[in-house]
């Protein structure tokens, strides 16, 4: 019994693969899933017909022919792919450039951050000392200018007239022939090398008499007058007057922030 030949149909393996997500690129593009592709191609693939030799010989072609085109579709695909990730790869280079170049640039800043804090400090180091160099030399001055005043009396509460301005040195040797006659007596030189009003500029509103400067030939005497000036009130033609010792102003208003202690 003879055994007819007859080509086995080819069976369709078709599975039912669950339809596979998309492929987002990095522009949100989307590829076709590959297993629905080829699911695709092969329900559109010529079915063999029986008793034809030559089927299984055009399937093959058709397989072949999809095949061609499934790579060229994809070569497709990946090329646009690359030309994406190279454009991408392309801005990730420069957006790195960019980062390097500000990380240099804050180095730069922290550099010339760190270099202005020490020259602030050596800054203020000198400024501290030259405050202590100018406090010294104030002090300094301010000595200085008191032992320049040391021979000098000051006089309070005389009254500021014509008359008694024009002849100041005649009118301190009679404060002193009226409070303190006994200088004299004992031969004590009283006289001045100059004697003044103290300027009103400081305060031009200022009603009270302006202070007198006297300036002694001998210190001994002036000593001797400003010791009697503490023990009792000096008075001129009746009149109450102060007389102290004349120091800078700086002392001055030093010892006036003594006076409540």
């Amino acid at each position: 019994m003879a055994n007819s030949t007859e080509p086995q149909k080819p069976q369709n393996t078709k599975k039912n693969k669950k339809k596979g997500a998309t492929l987002d690129t990095f522009y949100g593009a989307k590829i076709q899933n590959t297993e629905q592709t080829e699911d695709n191609i092969k329900e559109n693939a010529p079915k063999p017909s029986k008793g034809n030799g030559n089927s299984p010989q055009t399937y093959e072609e058709f397989e072949s022919e999809m095949t061609k085109k499934m790579e060229a579709f994809w070569e497709e695909k990946l090329e646009i792919m690359q030309k994406k990730f190279t454009h991408l790869q392309n801005q990730f280079d420069q957006t790195v450039k960019e980062n390097q170049a500000l990380k240099a640039r804050i180095r730069q800043l922290e550099d010339n951050d760190r270099v202005k804090e020490q020259e602030s400090i050596k800054q203020s180091q000198n400024t501290k000392k030259l405050e202590e160099n100018i406090k010294y030399l104030t002090d300094k001055v301010i000595d200085l200018e008191n032992r320049g005043r040391r021979d000098n009396l000051r006089i309070i509460g005389l009254p500021d007239k014509p008359e008694i301005n024009t002849k100041l040195d005649m009118v301190i040797q009679d404060i002193i022939k009226e409070n303190c006659p006994e200088i004299l007596e004992q031969g004590g030189n009283t006289a001045t090398d100059r004697a003044h009003r103290t300027p009103s500029t400081l305060n031009p509103q200022k009603t009270t008499p302006r202070n007198v400067i006297a300036k002694f030939q001998s210190y001994q005497t002036k000593e001797k007058i400003l010791q009697e000036a503490r023990k009792r009130q000096f008075r001129y033609k009746g009149m109450p007057i102060r007389v102290t010792q004349d120091l800078a102003s700086s002392t001055l208003n030093d010892r006036k922030a003594w006076n409540m202690i």
